[in-house]
This record gives structure tokens, C-alpha cells and sequence, in this order.
């Protein structure tokens, strides 16, 4: 062997053995920047409007094809990770993320973004689910991955939180695609995850489910195109709501029973039949319902009704982030404390005291009231869903941690979208009654009808009617939508009251695997090598050789013991 093939191994042999707590950064990494992107371009879209002089249904796609091409990818590529390499899936996603950034920040026209933002959503399809089930694999003892989970979601809480505001900052000092700019990062993150990151994957089990794969992609959104159509004003019952949800509805169904027929299914559908994994699942929903949609309704608050610039509304929320990142840092402790069960039922409390605090507000500011809030909510809820989905992940098999990752995410995706067409169409349907009246102040009917729309145009037609009459429609629709408000806070707390409520179906102490040698296994920790062929670091079946067999590879403690999995399986033993 030369000298420079020698230095290579030991290179690549030290990557290996890298700490799990750095390849814990390096995951968190990769997760800011998509969900950064998620949120970074709504402060842009003025900028982009000006500049590229979209259609109105061209400006929707601009804003909505990275989302919706992420969520209904998700499960495509989570479980074609567990089959070829959910580090090989990641770093593809990276070069694809990279590539789709540039294309985006030097767009010339309204196409070419939307292109390019569809790109991105591929890109993020690989590397959300990716990061997860490589934490499952790098944390095999459930104590540990209770710390990573902790970490992994305050992150994201942080990069939808804190979107806006460094959208607004890069605005405002550059120029709109700036916002979309991740060559840097990704330039850093290529060759940092190709040396640090681990490769795994699940057991082969027969040939991939293109066909499942594809069925699954399409009717995921259908639903999630759907609902976001009932969100924007098309209404549940509108064609244009009712043909996509319909079709995706259809096809997740054909989907399911697929999946039930077949040897080596895509996912495991007896995960479902598991209380503890179910749930979890529905609570991610339920807490993303409440947090999106609450979101959009604070950020409409602040700016229209106490007049905050952009820029300061993305500070007035950054309580709710900090509040969230020190949930995510205590979570662990706090899941060892008080069990599953408690964790997510005391967040979706917390959350609703949150909520019915919020319904004091008015017309006139109260940033002590606001702050407090916020740090509320923003605890309670990540609390939630940091036990759910420490439970989620601890309930599914190591093997299909691809796959459980990816219901996960796109159960998160999917309760976003819900929260902002459930709560947007209570808020719509509390607001635009209070405008009834306007006609017997002589408000021309025209106007009050415009003004129905949203409180935005409201004050729009408010202005160019001027004068009084114009004084009378912004005063009504200010007091319509505070209403609404109020009536849609309520919807909420009910939501999540009934989200705690579920959260008796979780398991109440968080169950730990006892500390034993497994056979095979010397008295330090370490697993005795197994034959393999020469030449191969791989056993014959073309999975991952065990940890002892390969240099440098992730191995306990010396002197520690390895958790007691069975088979790979993320289920404790009793």
C-alpha cells in the first residue's frame, strides 16, 4: 500500500470513529438549512413581485412548491434510504440542494424560481428524513437519543422560527435571492458529511416498491395540495379542494392496502397497530396544526393590527424560539422525569393556557402579556413534540427507521398545512360576519365585499375610499378580525386540550434497555469480529459490518455496555 493510500485509510478511519455528538452538529446542520428554506422567502415575496412580476397563481407556486414537493417526497425517499444508504441518500441531497440554491438565487424569471424551489423540495425530501433515521442508528441507547432528539428538534423549531427574520435581514441588505443562496454552507457540508457521517441502512428485504413509492408521492400531494387550497380562500367543498384531496386520498388508500399485501413492504403498517407509535404520530399533527396556524394568525396580529414592521415581528416571535431551544435542551431530563405520557400531555396543556392567554389581547399592545405568551407556548409545544418523537422513533425498528422517520416528517408537513387551512378557515368564517353592518354606515356594498377578503385588503379599500366612511371600514374590519381572533384562539385550546387528551395512549415511564453483554460480546463492551470476505467491509449481504469490524467505527465506551436491542429494534425489553 502506498503512503498516500495509508494516509487516506487512516484518515477515513479517524472519520469513522468520530464522535456521535459531532455527527449530531453536522445532522442539526443539515436540518437548519431546510427548514430555514421553508419560511426564509415569505418576507422576500415583495421583492420578488417587483422584480419578477409573477402571476397571482405563479406567486402561490413561488411560495408553495418547496413545501409541497418536500412532504410528498418524503416517504419515497425516507424508505429508499433504509434500502441503498441513508448517508448516500443525505449527501445526494446536499449536492441537489446546493445545485437548486443557485438556480433560485439567480432566477430571472417566475418559472425558472418555481423550477428551482421544486428542485429545492427534492433536495429537502432527501436530507429531512435522512437526519433522523441516522440519529435513531448513531444513538442506538434510548438515554442518549432522548439528548440528540432534544437538540435535533429545537433546531428545527429555530429555523422555521427565525426564517422570517433572516429573510427580512437579507432583504434588506442585498438582494431577494440572497435568501436562497446556500452554496457556502453546502460547499462546507458535502466533503464535512461525506468524512463524518456513517452509512447504514436497513435489512434487505427484497426489492425496492417503486410503484408503492410513486403512489405514496402522489397521493401525499394530492392531500397536502388540497388542503392548502381550502387555506387559501377556494373553500372544502370547491373542486379545486376537492379533486386533489380526493385523488390523494384514494391513492394513500390503494397505497395502504398495498403495503398490507406485499412480502417486503415499503413501510410497516403493524407499526400503526402499536398505540405508542400511532399516537406520537398524531400528536406531531396536532402540535404542528396549533403552531403553523397560530403563526400565520400572530405575525397578520402584529403587523395589521399593532402596525409592527416585518423585522419586528420576527423579534416579537423570537421568544417563542428561545423558549423552544431550552425545552429541547431539557427534554431528556425532563422525558426521564416524568415519562412520555405526562411530557406530551403537560405541552399541549401548557400550549392551551398559552392560547387562552392570547385571547386578552386587543387592539392595543401588550408586550409583557405577548412575551410571556409566547415563551408559553413556544415550551409547552416543543415539549410535545419532542415526546412524541423520542416515542415515535423508539418505537419503530431500527431497520425502518427510514421509513418511521419519514411519517414523522410528513406528518409534520401534513399538520402544518392542516393548521393553516383549519384555523385560516375559522378565522375567515368569525371575521367576515362583523362586516355585515358596514352597509347601514353607507359603506358601499362593493367595498365591504372586498373588505370580507382578508384584513389586509380591508385596509386597502379603506384607503381609497378615504374620509370617514374610509374611518368606519378600518375600524370595523379591525374589530372583526380581533374577534375572529379570539374565536379562532378558542378553536385552538380545544384542539390541543383534545391533543392531551390523546396523549393518555402513550406509554407513562420511558422504558430503558437493561445494560448486558450481548453473545459474542467481550467483557469491554466490544463485539467479537465476524468473517467477511477480503477486501469487503461489508458482510455478504451487503449490510453494514458489525461496529467491531471496522476501524474506527462507533463503539461504546470501553468498559460500558451496549444496549439490549433484539434484532435491531427500537422496542425496550420489559
Amino acid at each position: 500500500m502506498s503512503g498516500t493510500t495509508t494516509a487516506r485509510a487512516r484518515l477515513r478511519a479517524a472519520a469513522d470513529g468520530a464522535n456521535r455528538w459531532v455527527v449530531l452538529v453536522v445532522l442539526c446542520l443539515s436540518l437548519l438549512l431546510v427548514a430555514l428554506d421553508a419560511t426564509v422567502l415569505h418576507v422576500a415575496v415583495p421583492a420578488v413581485t417587483e422584480d419578477l412580476r409573477p402571476s397571482a397563481v405563479g406567486l402561490l407556486w413561488i411560495v408553495d412548491a418547496y413545501p409541497l414537493v418536500c412532504a410528498s417526497l418524503l416517504i419515497l425517499f425516507g424508505t429508499l434510504g433504509d434500502r441503498v444508504g441513508r448517508r448516500r441518500v443525505l449527501l445526494l441531497g446536499y449536492g441537489l440542494f446546493g445545485v437548486a440554491s443557485a438556480v433560485a438565487a439567480m432566477a430571472d424569471s417566475a418559472g425558472v424560481l418555481i423550477a428551482a424551489r421544486a428542485l429545492l423540495g427534492v433536495g429537502g425530501a432527501m436530507i429531512m428524513p435522512a437526519t433522523l433515521s441516522i440519529l435513531r442508528q448513531v444513538f442506538p441507547d434510548r438515554r442518549e437519543r432522548a439528548v440528540a432528539i432534544g437538540v435535533w428538534s429545537a433546531v428545527a423549531a429555530v429555523g422555521a422560527a427565525t426564517g422570517p427574520v433572516i429573510g427580512g435581514f437579507l432583504v434588506e441588505h442585498f438582494w431577494w435571492g440572497s435568501v436562497s443562496d446556500h452554496i457556502p454552507l453546502m460547499a462546507l457540508l458535502l466533503p464535512v458529511g461525506r468524512l463524518l457521517l456513517p452509512e447504514s441502512r436497513g435489512s434487505d428485504d427484497g426489492p425496492w416498491d417503486v410503484l408503492g413509492a410513486l403512489m405514496a408521492a402522489a397521493g401525499v400531494l394530492g392531500v397536502v395540495l388540497g388542503v392548502k387550497r381550502a387555506g387559501t380562500g377556494e373553500g372544502l367543498l370547491g373542486p379545486a379542494t376537492l379533486a386533489p384531496l380526493l385523488i390523494g386520498a384514494a391513492l394513500l388508500v390503494a397505497f395502504v392496502r398495498r403495503q398490507k399485501r406485499r412480502t417486503h413492504p415499503l413501510i410497516d403498517m403493524g407499526m400503526f397497530a402499536r398505540p405508542a407509535f400511532s399516537t406520537a404520530v398524531g400528536c406531531i399533527v396536532l402540535a404542528m396544526l396549533a403552531l403553523v396556524g397560530l403563526e400565520l394568525i400572530a405575525v397578520q396580529y402584529l403587523q395589521l393590527v399593532l402596525g409592527l414592521s416585518p423585522l419586528e415581528t420576527g423579534l416579537r416571535l423570537l421568544p417563542l424560539t428561545f423558549a423552544a431551544m431550552a425545552a429541547g435542551a431539557t427534554g431528556s431530563y425532563t422525558l426521564r422525569r416524568v415519562g412520555p405520557r405526562r411530557m406530551v400531555g403537560l405541552g399541549f396543556v401548557l400550549t392551551a393556557v398559552a392560547v387562552l392567554m392570547l385571547t386578552v389581547m386587543g387592539q392595543h399592545d401588550r408586550p409583557g402579556l405577548l412575551t410571556a405568551s409566547f415563551v408559553v407556548l413556544g415550551f409547552g409545544l416543543q415539549s410535545t413534540l419532542f415526546g412524541a418523537y423520542e416515542s415515535m422513533l423508539s418505537e419503530a425498528p431500527a431497520d425502518r427507521a427510514g421509513g418511521a422517520a419519514a411519517i414523522g416528517e410528513t406528518s409534520y408537513q401534513l399538520g402544518a398545512g392542516m393548521g393553516i387551512a383549519l384555523l385560516g378557515s375559522v378565522m375567515n368564517a368569525a371575521y367576515t360576519p362583523g362586516l355585515a353592518r358596514l352597509p347601514e354606515a353607507g359603506v358601499p356594498a362593493s367595498a365591504g365585499a372586498a373588505a370580507s377578503h382578508s384584513l389586509g385588503e380591508a385596509y386597502q379599500v379603506s384607503a381609497q375610499l378615504g374620509g370617514p366612511l374610509g374611518g368606519v371600514l378600518r375600524s370595523t374590519a379591525r374589530h372583526a378580525f380581533i374577534h375572529g381572533l379570539h374565536i379562532t384562539l378558542l378553536v385552538s385550546a380545544a384542539l390541543l386540550l383534545l391533543g392531551a387528551l390523546a396523549a393518555l395512549w402513550l406509554p407513562r415511564v420511558m422504558e430503558c434497555p437493561p445494560l448486558r453483554h450481548e453473545p459474542g460480546e467481550s467483557p469491554d463492551g466490544r463485539r467479537a469480529a465476524e468473517p467477511r470476505e477480503a477486501g469487503d467491509s461489508r458482510g455478504h449481504r451487503g449490510h453494514e459490518a458489525p461496529a467491531a469490524d471496522r476501524p474506527g467505527a462507533l463503539l461504546p465506551v470501553p468498559g460500558a455496555r451496549r444496549p439490549a436491542e433484539a434484532t435491531g429494534s427500537g422496542r425496550t425489553a420489559h
